[in-house]
C-alpha cells in the first residue's frame, strides 16, 4: 500500500436498501488507520458516481448498463408488494403478477426492478421517489413492488408486504471502476468475500502494510520414537498373584 493509500479514506457508496454495517465493521477492526467514509446515493445515480471516481466503491442494485465499471453480485433480493393491511393481498402468504393484473401498480421515478411490462394497471403518473409511493400506498392508492430491503427501510405499521413469486428480481453488487484496482478496494473485496485475515491474500496485504513477513508457525516436536522401546534387562512381564 501506497503512503497516499495510508493517508486517504476509503469511500464507500451505498444505495437506499443496501446495508454495508457488518463490513463496515470488520473494516474499522482490520484497518483502524484507514477511516471508511459511508456515501449514501441515489439508486438512478450509484453507477454514474462510481465511473466519475467520486467514490472508491459502491454497494449498488445491478442494471444492464455496466459500461466502466467491475462488479462483484452479493446477493439477490426477493421483490415484494406493499399494501395496506387491510387489503385482500395481506390474506396469502405470497401472490403473483397475474394476481395484480386489476389493482393500479405504482411505478416510482426511482424503480430499481427495470421492468419490460409493468403489471396491474398504470397510474396516471409516476411518483417521484420510492417514499412518495409508499405514501401513496398507505393512502389507498394503489400498491407497489419493490424489493424487499426497500419494503422494510419505509416500514409504516398500516402497511405491509408479500412476496411476488414471478416478479423480476433486483441483485446488489459491489462495483469499483474498471482499470487497476487498488489496494484499498481489494482489500474491501476481500472483506465482502469473508476472505479472513490469515488467508494467503490476507497475509499478503499484511505484508503489503507492513513490509514484513507474517511470522512462521513454529515447527512441533517430533516425540522421541525410541523411548518407547524398552531397555533390554529391564522388567518381564508381572507376576500373577497366587
Amino acid at each position: 500500500m501506497t503512503g497516499a493509500d495510508q493517508a486517504s479514506a476509503f469511500r464507500l457508496a451505498y444505495v437506499p436498501g443496501a446495508t454495508p454495517a457488518k463490513w463496515v465493521r470488520i473494516w474499522g477492526e482490520r484497518n483502524p488507520e484507514v477511516p471508511l467514509d459511508l456515501v449514501a446515493v441515489a439508486a438512478a445515480e450509484a453507477a454514474g458516481v462510481v465511473r466519475e471516481g467520486g467514490v472508491d466503491a459502491a454497494l449498488l442494485r445491478l442494471s444492464e448498463d455496466r459500461d466502466g465499471l467491475h462488479a462483484i453480485p452479493l446477493y439477490t433480493e426477493t421483490t415484494v408488494v406493499v399494501v395496506p393491511r387491510d387489503h385482500l393481498v395481506a390474506a396469502a402468504d405470497e401472490v403473483s403478477i397475474a394476481d395484480l393484473a386489476d389493482e393500479l401498480v405504482l411505478h416510482p421515478l426511482d424503480d430499481s426492478l427495470g421492468w419490460d411490462e409493468l403489471p396491474g394497471k398504470p397510474a396516471l403518473e409516476r411518483p417521484e421517489t420510492t417514499g412518495d409511493a409508499i405514501e401513496l400506498v398507505a393512502a389507498g392508492v394503489g400498491v407497489l413492488m419493490v424489493p424487499q430491503s426497500l419494503a422494510r427501510l419505509h416500514h409504516r405499521r398500516d402497511l405491509t408486504y408479500r412476496p411476488v413469486e414471478d416478479a423480476p428480481q433486483s441483485r446488489v453488487a459491489l462495483s469499483w471502476p474498471e482499470g487497476e484496482t487498488s489496494d484499498l478496494v481489494e482489500q474491501f473485496i476481500g472483506i465482502v468475500r469473508g476472505r479472513t485475515v490469515n488467508s494467503t491474500r490476507g497475509q499478503q496485504e499484511t505484508r503489503a502494510k507492513t513490509g514484513k513477513a507474517a511470522p512462521a508457525k513454529k515447527k512441533q516436536r517430533e516425540p522421541d520414537r525410541r523411548r518407547s522401546v524398552p531397555k533390554s534387562g529391564g522388567r518381564g512381564k508381572p507376576r500373577r498373584r497366587r
